[in-house]
Formats: C-alpha cells, sequence, structure tokens
C-alpha cells in the first residue's frame, strides 16, 4: 500500500464519457490530454472513458467498424475503457471483438458482460484494472446499462451491474489505495451504487449525459461526470492523507473548446474519413424515379420505410416516424453511403402487439403539430423532429378540419375496419418502447427485437425490389372528399 507523505506529487484522473464519435472534439480532447502529460508526467496521470465513445452516425467510425475510435483514444494513451451501450449493442459481437482485440492499446473493462454461450467474458475484456502511479496503487472496474433483451439478441449475457460492481471493488478494497469505477448506468444508479457499496472512491459516469462541474459526495464516495459529446472532460486530482490514510479528491470538468485540435487525432480521423467513403461507395440499388421524404405526412421514402418494417416483421401493420429520413433519395445509384446519412440512427426493427384504440390514438397524434415537430433526443434517434407517421398495410382517410384526436373517419386493415377492442401484429422500431414520441405505441405487447438490423438495412432491402418501390407511392392517407 502507498506509504507517502502529503508533499507527494499528485496523481491526476482524466475521464471522458458519451463522446458519440464527436470526433472533432476528441482531437481536442488529445490536445488537453497532451498538455496534462507535460505538466504533470506519464506517471501522474490517468485516462479513462466510460463508454459511447463510439456512434455509428458518423462515417468515419461506420466506415471502420469503430476502429477509428479506437485509433484515436491509442494516440491520445487511454489507460482503459468502458463499455456502453453503444459499443455493446449496436455492433455483433464479433465484430466488437474483433476491433478491440486487433488494435486497442489499452484494456477494456466490464464486470457484468459475458459471453452467452460460455457464460465467460471474452479474452480482450478484463473485471478489472489494477495500475500503480506514482506510488500509489489504482483499481479500476466498469459496468454498463443492463439491457438484457437487446444484449441476449447478440449472444451477450448482461448480469445486474451493482452486484458485478459489489463483487469486483470487495476484490480490490484491500489490495489498492484508491478504487475507481467506471460507470455506464447513468446518474440516478451511480448514486444508488455510491449509497449501497461501500469502499468505492471515485465513480465516474456516464450514459444520461450529465455534467457535473462538481462531484457528488455521498459518504466516502464522489460521483463525477463530463457530460456529453466530448464538451467537457472531467479532472480528478489525487493527493493522499498519510494521517487518515486516505486519499484527497477534487474533482471538477473543463470545457475543451478552447484547445487547439491535435494534429495526429485530425491526421488519424482525415484517414478514416477517406477509408470510409469508399466502403460506404457501394450501389444498393438504382432508381428510376426520386423517392422524397416529408416530415410534415405522407411520402413516397416514408411509405417505403413504413412497408419495409412490415415485412421485417412479418407484421399485419407498419409504422414508423418519418423524422428518421432526414432527406430523399434522387433518381439513379443509392449507395451505403447515401442511406447511412439520410437514415444515421442506430435504430432497430421491433415487433408489438397493439391494440386497436393505441393504434388510433397515434394515428390521431400523427396529425397534430405538437407531435410532428417535437424535438427528440436520445433513445438512439439521431435525427431532430419526431414527424408524422408514415403507415403500411393501413389505410386512414381524415378530415383536417375536425378537433383534435377526432379529426380520423375511418381506419381500415385489408379492407376491414380498425376495432379499438382487437389486437394487431405492429412492425415498428425500438425507440417507440422507450417512450420516445408516440406515448401509445409504448403500451405495446409481447415485444420482440431485431438485432443487430438497423433501419437502414431495412430500407436497402426495400430498394432492391422494383415492386417494393413502385407500391411506396400508393397514399395510405386520404383527406375526406367533400
Amino acid at each position: 500500500m502507498y506509504s507517502g507523505d502529503q508533499h507527494l506529487p499528485r496523481v491526476v484522473l482524466l475521464h471522458s464519457n458519451d463522446i458519440h464519435s464527436r470526433l472533432e472534439r476528441t482531437s481536442q480532447i488529445a490536445s488537453f490530454i497532451s498538455e496534462q502529460r507535460r505538466v504533470y508526467g506519464d506517471d501522474r496521470l490517468l485516462v479513462v472513458d466510460c463508454g459511447d465513445h463510439m456512434d455509428r452516425m458518423r462515417l468515419e467510425t461506420e466506415g471502420s467498424n469503430g476502429r477509428v475510435n479506437i485509433e484515436l483514444m491509442n494516440a491520445a494513451c487511454y489507460t482503459a475503457a468502458a463499455i456502453g451501450n453503444n459499443e455493446g449493442l449496436t455492433y455483433r459481437k464479433e465484430t466488437l471483438g474483433r476491433v478491440y482485440e486487433t488494435y486497442a492499446q489499452f484494456p477494456v473493462i466490464c464486470a457484468n458482460l459475458f459471453d452467452a454461450k460460455t457464460g465467460q467474458r471474452p479474452d480482450w475484456m478484463l473485471p478489472r484494472l489494477i495500475t500503480r502511479k506514482n506510488g500509489m496503487t489504482f483499481g479500476i472496474t466498469s459496468v454498463t446499462f443492463q439491457y438484457e433483451s437487446f444484449y441476449r439478441l447478440l449472444g451477450w449475457q448482461v448480469t445486474d451491474p451493482l452486484m458485478a460492481a459489489a463483487e469486483q471493488v470487495g476484490w480490490m478494497r484491500s489490495r489498492v489505495d484508491v478504487v475507481v469505477v467506471l460507470s455506464h448506468l447513468g446518474l440516478p444508479m451511480d448514486e444508488r451504487m455510491a449509497m449501497e457499496i461501500k469502499g468505492i472512491d471515485v465513480i465516474a459516469g456516464g450514459h444520461t449525459h450529465h455534467l457535473l462541474y462538481e462531484p457528488i459526495r455521498i459518504s466516502d464516495t464522489i460521483v463525477c461526470a463530463a457530460g456529453k459529446f466530448g464538451d467537457h472532460l472531467g479532472k480528478i486530482e489525487i493527493d493522499w492523507n498519510s494521517s487518515t490514510d486516505k486519499p484527497v479528491l477534487r474533482a471538477s470538468c473543463v470545457s475543451v473548446a478552447d484547445y487547439a485540435e491535435e494534429p495526429e487525432s485530425n491526421e488519424i480521423i482525415k484517414r478514416y474519413r477517406a477509408s470510409g467513403e469508399r466502403r460506404l461507395s457501394r450501389v444498393v440499388a438504382r432508381l428510376d424515379e426520386p423517392l422524397p421524404v416529408r416530415l410534415e405526412g405522407e411520402s413516397p421514402l416514408g411509405n417505403l420505410l413504413a412497408a419495409g418494417l412490415r415485412r421485417w416483421t412479418d407484421a399485419e401493420i407498419g409504422i414508423v416516424n418519418t423524422g428518421q429520413l432526414l432527406g430523399g433519395l434522387a433518381k439513379g445509384d443509392v449507395t451505403e453511403g447515401q442511406l447511412h446519412a439520410l437514415c444515421p440512427s442506430p435504430i432497430n426493427p421491433c415487433r408489438m402487439q397493439l391494440s386497436g384504440r393505441q393504434i388510433r390514438t397515434a394515428l390521431e397524434e400523427s396529425l397534430l403539430d405538437e407531435f410532428i415537430g417535437m424535438p427528440i433526443r436520445g433513445y438512439g434517434f439521431r435525427g431532430h423532429r419526431l414527424g408524422a407517421l408514415a403507415i403500411d398495410g393501413i389505410e386512414v382517410v381524415y378530415d383536417p378540419d375536425q378537433l383534435d384526436y377526432h379529426k380520423i373517419i375511418s381506419i381500415t386493415i385489408q379492407g376491414e375496419e380498425l376495432t379499438d377492442d382487437k389486437d394487431y401484429i405492429v412492425g415498428t422500431i425500438d425507440m417507440f418502447t422507450f417512450g420516445a414520441g408516440y406515448k401509445s405505441l409504448r403500451q405495446g405487447m409481447d415485444i420482440q427485437y431485431y438485432l443487430p438490423e438497423f433501419i437502414r438495412n431495412v430500407l436497402a432491402s426495400q430498394l432492391t425490389d422494383r415492386s417494393f418501390v413502385l407500391d411506396c407511392f400508393r397514399n395510405r392517407w386520404s383527406v375526406l372528399k367533400s
């Protein structure tokens, strides 16, 4: 154990979280880390990431399966990195393992994620890291949010994060001077962890994008977080109090906005942008006519996506919000890169059972400006506004002059009137099950998720069939004729 006095130089722990592939910010973060390394020396510096560094909305990340993010962390000399849901749930298990095992020059830590077949952690993942800096011993572990049903579909078993953290902290506490938990659980769970698990010195957290300029102190634990998108970096100065035999911790967050972009990082980004563009230049389909999209109502591309979700999930009805599509498609070749640009969200198809009443409520809301223009953030959504509902397998006649929630005149499914008390099988998106946007769609039963496919994969499959493309020009919504 460490036995020095208060006058020994401090150790500095820098922590990032939820960068979500804002790669230019990683370049500024690299400049700040380099400055701190010059000031304190490598033996006094720990640099960690708390997950969601990757985000497949970014071309460089999509085109490299996350390798660009790993190379940027390598260049900045990260000590360790955690697994967030954007790493664990947007890549196949084999793809994620291959890129970490092949390229990461830092340990990847997660205590509550296991291979579902073997019940063991993969070789590239550690439950904890023990490291020494300037005569002090640090024990670092990490836990990720328990999205059990999603992880199961990708071949993972995710266990209770607080139980996993308690096990690792119990093992480390007598062996190290400072216990650090990298948490991708969100602030409420971090506070609960601090209250329930004794022996943690630092919880560096993320997932809920909370920014703590000053730490939350709960007993002997400080809870820290640096917001989102790499705008800030957490900084914890660590000294030792020999009289109490405990660490002294001073935590803050530092804005990196005024730091210059680091040249080596910029070269990495530039290189992967070029390779990503080449990789995503593959032609998926060729269109004989353009497929426009409208946020405010029905359009061919929205119809095509709704129809694709219905077919993909073998459902009676397809429903998706038009805000998932950030643009239309022009006549001519359609590439993977174009589909990625107009549909960047890492959102998965979903199948559920909804009552006719729940469907009717959502369709009525789809005619209201407050829903169409609703800003949405998170839940995998990488667009801007919710948009109206695109539908397939169902036809709606409405009167825009009627009162809100009384605009729809008729709803038919395969020629039969929708019945409020009858249940229907609906193909839609996982975002709605989290309660985002159209609330009645959250009430679905018998939910089945489809991973690892994203809705842009569904769209690509639709574009390859000429009959599907022709059918998307058929109206599903009709205004009542006077």
